[in-house]
C-alpha cells in the first residue's frame, strides 16, 4: 500500500487535466483517452478528476480500490492497472470495467470465472524484468487466443513503463503486435513519456503524477 497523497483541489485538478490534454493534442493524440492512475490518491482528488472530465480511473491495488470506491461520490469507470494476484480477482470483479494488466493464463481463467465476458487488455512485457509483469511478446498471440476462448472481450494490449532510455522501440513493438492481432486499443505511455507513446500509436495513457502528485508538471 502506498503513502496517501495530499488532496488536489478541483481548480488545480482542472488545470492539470487541461495541461495533459494540451500535451496530447500537441503530440497528435486528440482522441487519446486519459486514465488517471490514482495510486495513493484520496477520494476527493478522484472526484475532482472525474468532474474535470477524466472518467477513467486506474487502481493499482485491490485493497486500495475496495477502500476508496465506496467513498468516491462521482461515478468513475474503474480500470485495474496494477499487478493482480489471482486470489484478489473475486474481490474487485464487481467494480472493474477494464482489466488492464492481464498477463498470464491463470489470471485469464480467474477473470473469466468471476467476471464473465469482461473487457481486458493483455499486458506485454517490454522490459524483460519478471518483477514488472507482462506476457513475453512471442506468447501474446497465444494468450489473446486463450482469453477469447474463455469468453473475455480482448480490446487490445497494454505496456508498463519501459526501461529508461529505450526510446520508442517498446511502444512500437506493442503497436505492431496489436496491428497483427487486429486489436484496437494500445494503452501505452505515462506522465513522462506520453508524447513518445502517442507517436507510436497509443490510444490510452495512464497519468498519475501529472494529476495527483504534489507540484505536478502536467
Amino acid at each position: 500500500m502506498t503513502v496517501p497523497e495530499p488532496a488536489v483541489t478541483e481548480e488545480e485538478m482542472a488545470s492539470r487535466v487541461g495541461a495533459v490534454r494540451r500535451r496530447l493534442v500537441a503530440a497528435g493524440g486528440t482522441d487519446v483517452r486519459i486514465v488517471a492512475a490514482a495510486k495513493g490518491a484520496p477520494s476527493s482528488s478522484i472526484d475532482a478528476a472525474v468532474r474535470a472530465g477524466v472518467t477513467d480511473i486506474g487502481a493499482s491495488y485491490a485493497q486500495e480500490l475496495l477502500a476508496v470506491a465506496p467513498v468516491v461520490t462521482e461515478s468513475p469507470r474503474w480500470h485495474f492497472i496494477g499487478r493482480l494476484q489471482t486470489n484478489k480477482v473475486r474481490q474487485v470483479a464487481a467494480l472493474v470495467v477494464l482489466w488492464q494488466s492481464v498477463d498470464r493464463a491463470r489470471l485469464v481463467d480467474e477473470v473469466a470465472r468471476h467476471a464473465p465476458g469482461a473487457a481486458v487488455l493483455i499486458q506485454v512485457d517490454v522490459t524483460g524484468d519478471p518483477a514488472k509483469g507482462g506476457c513475453p511478446p512471442e506468447s501474446v498471440p497465444e494468450l489473446v487466443a486463450r482469453a477469447v476462448q474463455a469468453g473475455l472481450e480482448v480490446r487490445g494490449l497494454m505496456a508498463g513503463p519501459p526501461t529508461p532510455g529505450s526510446g520508442p522501440g517498446p511502444f512500437r513493438l506493442v503497436s505492431r503486435l496489436a496491428d497483427e492481432l487486429g486489436l484496437v486499443e494500445r494503452c501505452m505511455g505515462m506522465t513522462d513519456d506520453l508524447e513518445l507513446a502517442v507517436g507510436e500509436g497509443s490510444t490510452m495513457v495512464r497519468v498519475g503524477r501529472g494529476l495527483f502528485r504534489p507540484h505536478a508538471a502536467g
